[in-house]
């Protein structure tokens, strides 16, 4: 019966490695984890079995991009697949309601952030759930390379919804991040089949290189390649400068990072996707769910923050089976940059006592801006996240629903004929609202809570009014200010024991992310064959590849570091006219280390610091130099 689902709606005369044990244990009941390399066939492994499982197939997945575009394929296959994302229009969402409800959508992918609704929740409550299959699975444990903290809740969703089955898919999972995969969703160590990450048609090489000759190297070597190459960058800017540098000798490059308009990153990777650009300079918003099987090289300008991400990024090369070459330019200079990320994301002591703090006193029921958690203390979005999740799975709160504070209402015609097919009952409510929102000259502002305490009606009401507007065509809305409601559910917590855990817990994560680059460098400088260390992270043995730069024989060398500069006269001169300047944002000695080390904070740019002489004007230095530098001086 699989077989012949295979051959008839998929296509393929038989599985791959690993796939039939995948499919046959999800059949038999059994919660499996799958560990593939990148290209390796995952999808097939929940695709399969969810249209022989009783009830609806859960997908997980981190990108609206990859669910589109596997809803799609899907579909065109004759299988009911459906998507629920932001991008939806309310009748699309309700389409997607109705399949749901009849039974016609088998498989449904939702992104994790979804789960922080209440109201789906239950929904899901009520529906049978045959199987949980979810992407990128080793974003659940904090000890996984991109960890996301919504991940973290969905062990306690399947447990809630009592799933009796759970796929756990991951490209990237070390031995120890596989271990917390296989406790959190039940599955027994014979249930975890992971495929080898060696692949023979990858030549890895290191070459040490310092800062200043980089550019000239990398040319070289690309003016030896023929066939698609993809540079990974650490940087928005360095992905600029490399691409202008090598377009000024002759090659089709475009850089490629997150801080692009939408539009220009899609069109830059269909140009490459269509061989229209040979070369793409990335940052790491660059890779996920590209499939093009023909990249012929994959050279690291900077070095890899994590051994994880050196695997996914170099896996992108010679998927057609082709020999490809994978090259990292090892400069330790890079070291400084990353490691100042890593402490970058650490909050201070007193932000995480002080957003605690706040969030226990607002009541039973409450909502919270992360925008705003993250501007009041000094805590990237990201990290405040974080701690509203770490609450959670402390059950101290839950979350309840998002919503948007605010909505733009423009009118598409004039406000009485608008109110002409409407009874007198809901002509005077629409009255009431429009009355209360804030004129603009082409726009009304509705901010909800305060139109609702103006007019004594309900949040949920008005929302409905203004959607069903906008459903009839009279008017265009606009939404913002995205906020999260949940639910007080222990009182009797103690403020500083609860903001020392979480500290600490913050503190594990940082050291864990440094041990991770430190991992990458002992790679780089060992002499050990690269392919074997590659695979050893990820738990497996493999003796010697025979095809890297350390099995040719090519020796080990340290990476070169330019000295860090020492702080000059002026540099100091320069710190203490900052410190006498006694900005707020920059009152403890770690917020001014973050600053001088040209790392960006909530705080620093609500103020408009980052345009400060100072900012960045310590950053070649270590932050552990320059935070201790700050301690002696706060």
């Amino acid at each position: 019966m699989p077989e012949a689902l295979l051959r008839e709606t998929f296509g393929h005369a038989g599985f791959r490695e690993g796939q039939r044990e995948v499919v046959e244990g999800l059949l038999a009941g059994r919660s499996m984890l799958a560990v593939f390399p990148t290209g390796g066939g995952k999808s097939l492994c929940y695709q399969l079995p969810a249209l022989m499982i009783d009830g609806l197939t859960l997908v997980v997945s981190p990108l609206i991009a990859l669910m589109k575009d596997q809803v799609d394929s899907l579909r065109a296959k004759g299988i009911g697949a459906a998507r629920l994302d932001s991008s939806l229009s309310q009748e699309d969402y309700g389409n997607v309601m109705e399949g749901l409800r009849d039974g016609t959508v088998k498989l449904l992918y939702v992104a994790p952030e979804r789960l922080a609704n209440e109201g789906f929740r239950q929904r899901l409550a009520r529906m049978k759930i045959g199987m949980v299959a979810i992407d990128e699975a080793h974003c659940i444990s904090e000890w996984g390379h991109n960890f996301r903290p919504d991940y973290l809740k969905l062990a306690k969703l399947c447990r809630d919804l009592e799933v009796s089955r759970v796929l756990g898919l991951t490209a990237t999972a070390t031995p120890a991040v596989a271990e917390d995969i296989r406790r959190e969703f039940g599955v027994e160590k014979g249930d975890h089949i992971q495929l080898s990450f060696h692949r023979p048609n990858l030549d890895l090489r290191v070459s040490p290189v310092a800062a200043c000759d980089r550019k000239t190297l990398l040319k070289e070597r690309i003016d030896g390649v023929e066939g698609a190459v993809v540079v990974y960058v650490t940087l928005q800017h360095t992905a600029e400068e490399v691409a202008t540098f090598l377009k000024r000798h002759g090659h089709a490059a475009q850089a490629y990072h997150a801080g692009m308009p939408p539009e220009f990153r899609a069109e830059a990777q269909e140009r490459f996707m269509q061989g229209e650009i040979r070369i793409m300079v990335a940052t790491i918003a660059f890779g996920m769910g590209i499939d093009k099987a023909d990249i012929r090289a994959v050279f690291h300008y900077n070095l890899p923050k994590s051994m994880e991400n050196y695997s996914q990024e170099t896996g992108r090369a010679g998927r057609d089976g082709r020999e490809s070459i994978c090259e990292m330019l090892a400069c330790g200079d890079d070291l400084v940059t990353l490691e100042n990320f890593t402490y970058g994301d650490t909050p201070t002591s007193e932000a995480v006592r002080h957003l605690v703090d706040h969030v226990l006193r607002l009541g039973h029921e409450f909502d919270v801006s992360v925008y705003e958690l993250s501007t009041v203390n000094d805590i990237r979005p990201l990290v405040v996240t974080t701690l509203l999740t770490y609450l959670e799975l402390e059950g101290i709160v839950m979350a309840t629903k998002p919503f948007y504070a605010t909505y733009a209402v423009r009118l598409l015609r004039d406000f009485e004929g608008l109110l002409a097919g409407y009874d007198a009952r809901r002509k005077t409510f629409l009255r009431k609202i429009f009355s209360a929102a804030k004129d603009g000259r082409s726009w009304l502002t509705f901010e909800l809570d305060q139109v609702a305490a103006t007019t004594a009606e309900s949040r949920e009401r008005i929302v409905a009014a203004l959607t069903y507007l906008e459903e009839a065509g009279d008017v265009i809305l606009k939404k913002s200010g995205v906020r999260q409601g949940y639910r007080l559910l222990r009182e009797d917590m103690r403020v500083r024991d609860v903001a020392d855990r979480l500290e600490a817990r913050f503190h594990q994560r940082e050291q864990a992310d440094l041990d991770r680059l430190r991992q990458v460098v002992d790679l780089v400088e060992g002499a050990e064959c690269l392919t074997a260390g590659v695979t050893r992270h990820f738990g497996e043995v493999l003796r010697n590849c025979g095809h890297c730069d350390r099995c040719r024989g090519r020796l080990a060398t340290p990476l070169p570091r330019s000295p860090w500069p020492e702080p000059s006269f002026e540099d100091l001169e320069c710190i203490q006219q900052l410190r006498n300047e006694q900005h707020a944002a920059l009152k403890s000695p770690r917020q001014l280390a973050r600053f001088l080390c040209g790392i960006s904070s909530p705080a620093a740019q609500r103020a408009r610091l980052t345009r400060h002489d100072a900012f960045g004007l310590l950053e070649r230095m270590p932050f552990d130099q320059t935070l201790a530098l700050c301690e002696t001086w706060l």
